[in-house]
C-alpha cells in the first residue's frame, strides 16, 4: 500500500518515465526505496518497468536508477592495503573464468570480493560450480566474508538480502511483466549489485553469440556501452570486453566437470585454450584499471593455484582439492560418447546448455535442485574434426535414458561441414573514452 505521505507516491515518477520526461535522482530513490520497503506495489513496479522498457532512460537516468538501487541496502566499504576489483559476465556455456580470475588477480595485489549468482535457464552459475566442492560455503555472513577477503585476497559468495534489495524485487517483477529485455533495467540490475560490493574497478564480460542471452552483435555492443557509461557515471573505473559465445568457452559444461577444467588451467595441467586465454585477458584488464600487472606470471608460476586452494579452505572446502580433485568432486555413473563424422562448422551453444539442464545440471526455476555430476565433456570446437576415436563430446549422466536423450540433443546442436571457422575470442573492447 502506498504511504499516506504524498511525497512517497510513486505514480508521478512512473508517469514521468511513461511520458518521456525521464527519471531523476529523487524519483529513482523513491522507486528504489519503495521496492525495498514494500510500499511500491507489484502493479506499480510492473508499470515502472514497462515505462522504462517502452520509453527508455537517458544516461543520467540509468546512473540515477543504478545508484538508487545500490543504495537501497548495505554498501560495503573496505579498508584494505590494495584496490578492490571484480569481473562480471553476462552468462554463457562453459564460462568458469571467475574461478580462475579471482585468485589470479588476488595474487597481483588487488582484492576480489566477488558476489556471484546461480545458473538459471541455459547458462551455468558460478555458485553452483563451487558448491560441487564438498563443504564449500557460498553463504557467508558479512564479517566472515570480510575476513576471507582480507586474509586470502578473494572470496566468491552469494549476495545476501541486505545488498541491493530493490534490485532483487524488481528482478522478479521484470520476469512477470515481460520487461526482462530492457537495456536500462539490465544495466541497473547488473551494476547495482556489483557496486554494492564497494568496488574501485570493474571489468564486464558481455557475451555475444549462439549461447549468449544476446545473439545480435549490435545488442551486445549497446549493452557494453551502457554498462561502461553507467559505471563510470557512478564513480567506478570500468572496461568491457564483448566476447565470443558462438561455442562453449571451456571444453566442459556442467558443474563438477567445469570445476575440473578450471583446476586444470590453474595447475597448468591444461595449457593453451580459450578458457585460459580469456581468463588471462580479463584478469589483465582488471589489474590494468588499478595500475597493477603480473597475471601471466601468477598463473604460470602456480601462485594463482595456491591462492585458489587457500580460498577453498577458507570457505569450508578440502585442503587437497587441487592435488586430488577426483577424490572430492562427484562423478556421473553413466558416460557416453556422442558420435559424429566431419568438421564442426557451427554450434547451437544454447542447445548444449539446455542439454545440461535436462540432464539435471541446471535449473529451470530458482528452487530446482542441481546434480553436480552431470554435463558434457571434451566438447569439440568449431573447425575441429569428429570421427572414429574422436566424438563430438562425452555425455555424463545419471541414467542411461538421460544419456541417450542428451546424445541426440548434442548431435543436433552440431552442424558439420564447411564453414568460415571460429570468430575472434574477443570481439571488441569498450572503454569510457570510446
Amino acid at each position: 500500500m502506498t504511504p499516506a505521505d504524498p511525497r512517497l507516491d510513486p505514480r508521478p515518477v512512473i508517469a514521468a518515465v511513461r511520458d518521456g520526461r525521464g527519471l531523476d535522482g529523487a524519483g529513482a530513490a523513491l522507486i528504489a526505496r519503495g521496492l525495498a520497503e514494500g510500499w511500491v506495489s507489484d502493479a506499480q513496479a510492473g508499470a515502472f518497468a514497462m515505462a522504462v522498457l517502452m520509453r527508455g532512460l537517458d544516461a543520467a537516468g540509468r546512473v540515477a536508477l543504478t545508484l538508487a538501487m545500490r543504495d537501497s541496502g548495505d554498501v560495503l566499504r573496505w579498508d584494505l592495503p590494495g584496490p578492490v576489483v571484480d569481473k562480471h559476465s553476462t552468462g554463457g556455456i562453459g564460462d568458469t573464468v571467475s574461478l580462475i580470475l579471482a585468485p589470479l588477480v588476488a595474487c597481483c595485489g588487488a582484492y576480489v570480493p566477488m558476489i556471484s549468482g546461480r545458473g538459471l535457464g541455459h547458462t551455468g552459475g558460478t555458485l553452483d560450480k563451487l558448491e560441487a566442492i564438498p563443504g564449500f560455503r557460498t553463504a557467508l555472513a558479512e564479517d566472515e566474508f570480510r575476513r576471507v577477503v582480507a586474509g586470502t585476497g578473494c572470496a566468491i559468495v552469494a549476495a545476501g538480502p541486505e545488498l541491493a534489495p530493490a534490485d532483487a524485487r524488481l528482478y522478479a517483477i521484470r520476469d512477470e511483466s515481460a520487461t526482462v529485455g530492457s537495456l536500462d533495467l539490465i544495466t541497473a540490475s547488473i551494476l547495482s549489485k556489483k557496486l554494492a560490493a564497494g568496488l574501485d574497478a570493474l571489468v564486464l564480460d558481455v557475451k555475444q553469440g549462439s549461447g549468449a542471452f544476446l545473439r545480435n552483435p549490435q545488442a551486445a555492443l549497446d549493452l557494453a556501452r551502457a554498462l561502461v557509461s553507467t559505471a563510470q557515471g557512478a564513480g567506478c573505473r570500468v572496461r568491457a570486453l564483448v566476447t565470443d559465445m558462438d561455442q562453449p568457452l571451456a571444453r566442459a559444461a556442467g558443474n563438477a566437470l567445469e570445476l575440473r577444467e578450471a583446476i586444470a588451467v590453474l595447475t597448468g595441467a591444461q595449457g593453451q585454450g580459450a578458457l585460459r586465454e580469456l581468463s588471462l585477458s580479463l584478469s589483465a584488464a582488471c589489474l590494468d584499471l588499478v595500475g597493477l600487472s603480473g597475471a601471466g606470471a601468477a598463473l604460470q608460476g602456480g601462485a594463482a593455484a595456491e591462492r585458489f586452494a587457500r580460498m577453498v579452505v577458507a570457505q569450508g572446502g578440502p585442503a587437497d582439492l587441487l592435488d586430488r580433485p577426483d577424490r572430492h568432486l562427484p562423478a556421473a555413473p553413466v558416460i557416453r560418447p556422442v558420435p559424429g563424422h566431419g568438421r564442426v562448422a557451427a554450434i547451437d551453444t544454447e542447445a548444449l546448455g539446455h542439454a545440461v539442464v535436462a540432464l539435471g545440471g541446471g535449473r529451470l526455476h530458482a528452487g530446482d535442485r542441481i546434480d553436480p555430476r552431470v554435463g558434457l565433456a571434451d566438447l569439440l570446437r568449431i573447425g575441429e574434426e569428429a570421427g572414429a576415436g574422436r566424438p563430438l563430446a562425452f555425455v555424463h549422466a545419471a541414467s542411461e535414458a538421460a544419456a541417450e536423450a542428451a546424445v541426440a540433443t548434442v548431435q543436433a546442436a552440431y552442424l558439420l561441414g564447411d564453414g568460415p571457422g571460429p570468430g575472434p575470442l574477443i570481439r571488441c573492447e569498450v572503454s569510457p573514452d570510446d
